[in-house]
């Protein structure tokens, strides 16, 4: 059914397509503005719709400048509000959005703000910052970043893909070209040579030198309310897990939860939903009735922003509730160039005062 469908849809994605082709070349001619900050401005996106990795990506490049003055601006996707708004004590995810919550809640010395015109958010920012990185916005080309980095799922880079809205690629696939480094994020741990190798080869000579790869790696279960924190190891094979998601791929969370146990309940929900009080009740009575005496409640980090909402705390309350935080690893001989062309480009660049 998807295959006929997906047909169906191809002449849309061609005309969709040439507009995106047409509003880039008037981008990369000079016919439409792009502003240039003079100070390090990196951005991190992706090609298609969906997640492939960015939240992770974002707070690696945190933890690589521990002593610069960052600013993360994002659209802030899923909030109730519009315009430049400065994440504070007050925020929630409903009027930030749950990544930069994420954000907010994780760095307390880092500035996080949302904006859907990112030009007027960086000019709120530029002033007091040294680095501001842009969440999802490598199709935004208003603004043109000292460095951006592209983020590729590696599953997904896998396999074919087409234009929106027959697929899920918001722009054509060389597009690449833009970016100063290739993330090949999800990827196995212990990736073979040959595995490495099909994946290169997606991209001309010129790039394949900005192919760097990585991999998840899961923290500790971190409880919702108190943050008190357990091991994963603390599930056993009697562990019932009722599991909660709202992400664009849950996929590898519950492979992750599988090599612990096999008896998981998994509430699947698109991509940055808005959970009710319906969902989060239907969550509590299963896990209210369930005879199981080994069970908990896990979700995700990014879920975890919205389920601080009062009142599905409230419904949570006295319950077992963790999300299992994730950060993206590279191995050792691709975290050294990655790193290094990312310390040299900010090193670089030097504000005009």
């Amino acid at each position: 059914m998807t295959k006929y469908l997906r047909l169906l849809l191809l002449p849309f994605s061609v005309v969709y397509g040439l507009i995106i082709l047409i509003r880039n070349k008037l981008y990369d001619i000079g016919v439409f503005k792009q502003t240039t900050f003079n100070l390090p401005v990196i951005c991190v996106g992706n090609l298609v719709v969906g997640g492939s990795g960015k939240s992770p990506v974002t707070e690696y490049l945190v933890n690589l400048f521990p002593d610069k003055r960052i600013a993360i601006l994002s659209r802030g996707y899923g909030r109730k509000t519009t315009g430049y708004i400065l994440a504070d004590a007050t925020a929630t995810a409903e009027s930030i959005g749950d990544e930069p919550m994420q954000f907010y809640n994780k760095f307390p010395n880092v500035t996080v703000a949302v904006c859907e015109k990112r030009v007027a958010g960086i000019n709120h920012l530029k002033s007091n910052h040294d680095l501001i990185i842009l969440d999802d916005a490598f199709q935004h080309r208003s603004v043109k970043p000292g460095f951006s980095i592209l983020l590729f799922e590696y599953q997904k880079l896998l396999s074919m893909q087409f234009l929106l809205p027959a697929g899920n690629l918001r722009e054509p696939f060389f597009g690449y070209h833009r970016a100063q480094a290739l993330l090949i994020t999800k990827g196995p741990e212990n990736i073979e040579a040959h595995q490495k190798q099909t994946c290169i080869r997606k991209f001309d000579k010129d790039a394949q030198q900005n192919v760097s790869f990585s991999f998840l790696t899961y923290g500790n279960l971190t409880h919702l309310v108190s943050k008190a924190e357990q091991s994963l190891t603390s599930l056993s094979g009697n562990t019932m897990v009722f599991l909660l998601t709202g992400i664009a791929n849950p996929m590898p969370l519950l492979w992750e939860l599988q090599k612990y146990t096999k008896q998981i309940n998994h509430s699947d929900y698109p991509d940055h939903y808005r959970f009710t009080v319906q969902n989060i009740q239907q969550l509590v009575n299963a896990f209210n009735n369930h005879p199981s005496e080994e069970k908990i409640i896990i979700t995700t980090e990014k879920d975890a922003q919205r389920l601080l909402d009062d009142v599905l705390k409230e419904l949570l309350l006295n319950l077992p509730v963790f999300y299992l935080p994730v950060k993206i690893t590279l191995p050792e001989e691709d975290k050294a160039t990655f790193d290094k062309k990312i310390l040299d480009y900010v090193s670089s660049t030097t504000r005009n005062r």
